[in-house]
């Protein structure tokens, strides 16, 4: 019978320690989390608004950037440099990823200010600062019906109700208004014989329209289309919204083989379109041409001498209605605005 107890004990601790062991197993199985994560941010001193950042970690494989303004980015060596459009504090968080997913996450905080830096400063720039009609000596107007071949459905005008410069914005409002036969009106106002660009960075800060139907656009369009006609001359969409698709922005370039509705395009998505001010941006090289909105480039294309983005462009802005693009009209619209705080342009050689 002692024998027989004896066994029973040995059995029962045999079981108690196996249990044990794959109990230890089980823990063994989750991961170190990243460890002595460190995060740097450096400001550039330029007044560019870039902002260098470095995470370090022992036991990390991947860093995950929270740029404290909606923005996110990955990387797997923990540096990255992003640019800041618009000054304030901001709190960046980095979240250091383990080969078994484990986490450890810092925070990082500093100020953006382009005044106490100096800033970068624009070769050129419409502010929009005296209230009246848009400055003569740089816009000019577009007027009329149709949209050019598009189809729309407003009456372009000059009037002040469709195109007025007021509390430091330009407003560009489309009407539902019987006018010269259209349904709608609304303005078109461009640069051209009066501001032209080639190369550089130029940047437009805008709030659209909202209402089914709104298409509003920021473009450029080759100066020498009376000579080259459309598409030859080339056509840079830097911005295009789409009244019926909210929030999903478009930047397509238009040139021989690419015209119409197989242009060489992109799309990207952001948030409060239609309620706060976005920078929408065209960088522009003789090797390469971006697009972006807030300092994010959502499409690309390899510029070169084959291409007619070489040569002096003039910028056009404008709310149209309906059209190929923007579609139907909703029944209830009665009007919608686009407004500008700024154009600026950058030159580059």
């Amino acid at each position: 019978m002692k024998n027989l107890r004896i066994s029973l004990f040995i059995m029962l601790a045999s079981v108690l320690f196996a249990a044990c062991g794959k109990k230890n197993e089980g823990l063994g199985s989750v991961g170190t989390p990243p460890k002595g994560l460190d995060l740097k941010a450096v400001v550039a001193t330029d007044g560019s608004g870039n902002v260098a950042f470095t995470a370090t970690a022992t036991n990390a494989v991947s860093y995950e950037f929270d740029l404290g303004n909606g923005s996110f980015q990955n990387s797997t060596n923990g540096s990255i440099t992003y640019k800041y459009l618009a000054e304030g504090s901001y709190t960046v968080k980095v979240t250091a990823k383990s080969s078994t997913g484990s986490t450890a996450s810092k925070t990082v905080s500093f100020n953006i200010s382009f005044t106490s830096t100096g800033g970068p400063t624009p070769t050129w720039s419409e502010e929009f600062n005296t209230d009246g009609a848009p400055n003569p000596s740089v816009w000019g107007y577009n007027l009329g019906a149709g949209g050019w071949g598009n189809n729309e459905l407003e009456y372009y005008t000059d009037r002040a109700t469709n195109v007025v410069v007021s509390g430091g914005t330009l407003k560009i409002t489309a009407k539902k208004e019987d006018y010269m036969g259209s349904a709608y009106t609304s303005a078109r106002i461009v640069t051209e014989n009066k501001q032209v660009f080639k190369y550089g960075r130029l940047e437009i800060k805008a709030k659209l329209p909202a209402g089914k139907g709104t298409w509003p656009a920021i473009w450029m369009l080759g100066s020498n289309y009376a000579t080259s006609p459309w598409p030859a001359c080339g056509e840079m969409d830097i911005m295009e919204h789409i009244g019926n698709n909210l929030n999903h922005i478009l930047g397509t370039l238009h040139y021989p083989g690419h015209s119409g509705g197989n242009g060489n395009g992109g799309a990207t998505d952001i948030t409060n379109a239609t309620t706060e001010f976005h920078v929408y941006a065209l960088d522009w090289s003789p090797t390469t041409i971006k697009i972006s909105v807030d300092g994010n480039v959502f499409h690309t294309v390899a510029n070169d001498g084959t291409l007619p983005f070489n040569q002096n462009f003039f910028l056009i802005l404008n709310v149209a209605m309906g059209g190929n693009l923007g579609g139907a009209v909703d029944p209830g619209f009665s009007s919608g605005t686009m407004e500008v705080d700024y154009v600026r342009f950058y030159k580059t050689n």
